[in-house]
């Protein structure tokens, strides 16, 4: 079984993604920007103005995704844009938060100030959404359209939000491998 995972910066998506990946015993599937950015050396925000001027690096890491989840029979892909490009999910997850939560998330994760994390998260997602309407024609504020599961994470555990989505998996097929 193939899960596919997604959500806005903030919403848990790496957490809860780790989390199903290890209580179904299934390889995880989580290349981002950050491991693009890193892997060429260039600071993450200066990566991330790359990829609003050249959409060739949006493509090569959603390729790149959806190839490493191809080679495996089960597996967990958390991205952005998971739930639509592995058409070949059994099930797709989108996680939601409020811009507030995401952003306090951000901040005790990455530290700074809050008011800073808020504009930023803020700008991200009008610069994120405005990206993959441009190159992909998807709306990441409509996952509802795609998601057969869209979970609202604020006032949930990690551990409850990938509880769901185990459950939900296993009611589908899913064979644990733990």
């Amino acid at each position: 079984m193939r899960i596919a995972i997604s959500g806005k910066s903030g919403c848990g998506n790496t957490t809860v993604t780790t989390l199903v990946a290890e209580r179904l015993g299934y390889p995880m599937i989580n290349f981002t920007f950050r491991n693009m950015a890193q892997e060429r050396g260039i600071e993450f925000w200066d990566f991330c103005h790359m990829a609003e001027k050249d959409d060739s690096i949006d493509k090569e890491l959603d390729a790149r995704q959806v190839a490493m989840a191809m080679e495996q029979e089960d597996c967990v892909l958390g991205s952005r844009l998971a739930i639509w490009m592995l058409d070949q999910a059994d099930l797709k997850v989108y996680l939601t938060a409020t811009t507030e939560e995401r952003a306090r998330r951000i901040h005790r994760r990455e530290g700074g100030s809050y008011e800073q994390r808020l504009e930023e998260t803020a700008r991200r997602d009008r610069r994120d959404t405005t990206r993959y309407k441009r190159i992909y024609g998807i709306d990441n504020e409509d996952a509802s359209s795609v998601a057969d599961m869209v979970i609202e994470t604020d006032s949930l555990a990690p551990e409850d939000v990938a509880e769901l989505i185990v459950e939900e998996a296993l009611r589908r097929g899913a064979k644990r491998r733990t």
